[in-house]
Formats: C-alpha cells, sequence, structure tokens
C-alpha cells in the first residue's frame, strides 16, 4: 500500500474556527491530541464516526474535512 491517500484540511479548519488548538478538538470529538497531530501529518485516518464528529465540530460537509487523493492511486 504505501502512502496514506486519506488528505485532510483539518489544521486549515482549527485556524479559521478561532485557531482552535489541537487539544480543543481532542477533547471535543474524545480522542487525545496525539492522535489530532497523526491526523494532521496523515499519518492516521480516523474511523468513520470519528471523521463524522470533526466535520460537526467544524459544521461543514464530510468532503471539506476528509478527501481521497486519487492522484495517488498506483496506475
Amino acid at each position: 500500500m504505501g502512502k496514506n491517500r486519506v488528505k485532510n484540511n483539518i489544521r486549515k479548519l482549527r485556524f479559521f474556527r478561532d485557531e482552535m488548538t489541537q487539544q480543543q478538538l481532542a477533547e471535543k470529538v474524545g480522542v487525545t491530541r496525539q492522535t489530532i497531530i497523526a491526523m494532521e501529518q496523515e499519518k492516521y485516518s480516523p474511523s468513520l464516526e470519528l471523521a463524522f464528529r470533526i466535520a460537526l465540530v467544524f459544521e461543514v460537509p464530510l468532503i471539506e474535512v476528509f478527501f481521497y487523493d486519487a492522484e495517488a492511486e498506483p496506475k
């Protein structure tokens, strides 16, 4: 498999949400700050439930938080 193809805009969304900290987001969705860091670095893909919880915190559709990088697909 190789590189994680699930990309996200979490860091950008936090910035535009009054510069919400990783810790604040973690507490709102029930995970550790380390989990948020790993997601922002695209080293960890969240469960579908967690992905929806994050989208709800930012009040945006899921596709505005997470998206799949089809360009990274092996040919």
